[in-house]
């Protein structure tokens, strides 16, 4: 019985973030299909061929924190409330900086595929924006991601059963919204 009760707990948990995640992806393909966004894309040659590359690693980097903090939870290694220890700032360092570096790579992956495809494109203008999108995009999806682990571990909450939805999530809806910005920012200062 204790198999079905486990499986009922993960289902009670998994469910309602799911749901969430249905309804924030459609919002993030809803701001992917706008006018405005469309242009941004067709402005800049390279974008949309980095832009699920960049969207797939926001998930990986931060759901590998996510699961490290919800071990490190389970096994007494991070005490059940926020505090800024050794531990915990080494993962987000460490996190922070593998989304920003495997941004870069991206970028430069993305130039050297146009190139490669006798197509013209600015490899400085790809790693402005998404040196911007995955700056803003780690503020807020580390902001969103130590929330949750926290809050839903002090409720009851385990975070394995809700990590995955919540970061796949937010990794979208927010690098499709802050590669935008980086458009934006890129036009400014190029």
């Amino acid at each position: 019985m204790l198999g079905y009760d486990s499986a009922l707990d993960v289902y009670r948990q998994a469910l309602p973030v799911i749901l969430v995640s249905l309804v924030a992806g459609l919002f993030a393909g809803t701001v992917l299909g706008t006018e405005t966004m469309r242009d941004g894309i067709e402005s800049v040659p390279g974008l949309l061929l980095l832009l699920p590359a960049f969207l797939a690693t926001r998930g990986g980097v931060y759901g590998s924190l996510g699961a490290r903090l919800s071990s490190g939870l389970h096994k007494g290694l991070i005490e059940p409330r926020f505090e800024w220890n050794d531990r915990l700032r080494n993962a987000v360092i460490a996190s922070f900086l593998n989304g920003i570096i495997v941004s870069v790579f991206i970028a430069v992956l993305a130039w050297v595929v146009l190139l490669a495809l006798g197509r013209s494109g600015n490899l400085l203008e790809l790693v402005v924006i998404l040196l911007v999108a995955a700056l803003l995009s780690a503020v807020a999806m580390l902001g969103v991601l130590l929330t949750v682990v926290f809050k839903g571990y002090q409720h009851g909450l385990d975070p394995d059963n809700v990590i995955g939805p919540v970061v796949t999530t937010v990794g979208d809806v927010f690098g499709v919204a802050f590669l935008l910005v980086g458009v934006y920012v890129a036009g400014v200062v190029l």
